[in-house]
């Protein structure tokens, strides 16, 4: 049995929640989340919650079953409250700014990478070296911070580039050098 499948999802009062055929959408404060419900999953509204019920006992109807249930969660979580990945620059000279919706980054190239925010995305910049990312779809949240995450990754020698906070980026050692071998006798 599918523990998160099984677990109900509670519906706030600021959502709503519509079912019509086999695609449901979510609508809250901060926007609107539509998701297609597979033939092997049943979704049924009981009072204030939404319950994910699949219709067969094979591999596909239990591997859809849990995703069903996380996606569905992650939507009604986003339209209430919104979704945020932190993002931080480390190294000498290395920055960001917002202008409207473009985020502009200096990480060590000869020129500046300038990113543009997806509909529904916005971007915060603290201290020129913290990135936030917050919007209502959880899988933009997450695709647009490893778009940015993508320009410059941490690199394991110095350990420079762009990372998640919190991220812990395994350093390596670098060259050791032998005595003596620069020609000497």
């Amino acid at each position: 049995m599918s523990r998160i499948g099984n677990a109900a999802i509670n519906i706030p009062p600021a959502v709503t929640v519509e079912m019509t055929g086999s695609s449901l959408v979510v609508k809250g404060p901060l926007g609107v989340l539509s998701i297609t419900i597979q033939p092997e999953v049943k979704v049924e509204r009981v009072e204030q919650q939404l319950i994910v019920k699949r219709l067969g006992e094979e591999k596909r109807a239990k591997s859809i079953h849990g995703l069903t249930r996380s996606l569905i969660a992650n939507m009604v979580t986003g339209v209430e409250k919104g979704w945020e990945k932190n993002l931080e620059l480390v190294g000498v000279g290395y920055r960001s700014q917002t202008t409207g919706d473009k985020l502009t980054l200096a990480v060590g190239f000869s020129h500046t990478v300038e990113i543009e925010a997806p509909v529904g995305i916005k971007f915060a910049v603290l201290d020129n070296t913290k990135i936030t990312v917050t919007g209502f779809d959880k899988e933009l949240v997450g695709h647009t911070a490893a778009k940015i995450r993508s320009v410059k990754p941490p690199e394991p020698y110095q350990g420079k580039g762009i990372r998640y906070s919190g991220e812990y980026v395994r350093r390596k050692a670098g060259k050791a050098g032998k005595v003596g071998a620069a020609g000497g006798k």
